[in-house]
């Protein structure tokens, strides 16, 4: 199994590019958020995965394993086939789709395209718990929304605050100031709360 290439960029076109290697050239199917990544580049190096069917052999390529992980996960939900996981991370980055299933937020989800509300719901029932493991870094190695979010919930929940309080309030403080801290929103929070 292929899972890691890295080369001189020969062809390179939204959802495609072909990567010269040791003398040989790999055709990888590719998100438009890769593409941009890669834009411009001599040589890159991508993680891969080998998707194997009765008729055919692809090749998918991700500028991180965090997007390779999502992609994978996303395969493994009844009727999510690999093109349609790749629309999905071209539509959404693999940080934001991952906090949408954290979050349960249908409503971005099916706004990619190709996308329904019932395939949404599916998603998000088979993924979330597998997501919010995942979720806890994005591509740079830095905490994203998830896991300060899910701090900053658990703290406010064992002071006894209500679930569904702690999630609107905490919701709001990061649409406010998605640079927050988890120390201000938890002050914030309990600020809000105990109004």
């Amino acid at each position: 199994m292929i899972g890691y290439i890295t080369g001189k960029i020969k062809s390179l076109k939204p959802g495609r590019v072909l990567i010269e290697t040791g003398g040989l050239g790999y055709l990888l199917n590719i998100s438009l958020t890769t593409f941009e990544k890669i834009s411009g580049k001599e040589n890159t190096e991508l993680f891969t995965h080998l998707h194997v069917k009765e008729d055919a052999l692809d090749l998918f390529g991700f500028y991180s394993e965090k997007e390779k992980n999502v992609f994978l996960l996303l395969i493994s939900v009844n009727g999510i086939g690999p093109r349609l996981a790749l629309n999905m991370l071209s539509g959404i980055s693999a940080n934001e789709l991952t906090l949408a299933i954290i979050e349960g937020n249908i409503s971005r989800i099916v706004s990619v395209p190709g996308v329904g509300k019932k395939t949404a719901e599916r998603i998000i029932i088979e993924l979330r718990d597998k997501m919010s493991v995942i979720g806890e870094t994005d591509v740079e190695g830095t905490t994203i929304h998830g896991g300060i979010r899910e701090d900053a919930l658990a703290a406010l929940i064992s002071l006894g605050y209500n679930k569904k309080s702690a999630e609107q309030t905490v919701r709001k403080i990061m649409e406010e100031n998605p640079a927050a801290t988890l120390e201000e929103i938890i002050k914030r929070s309990l600020s809000n709360l105990s109004r």
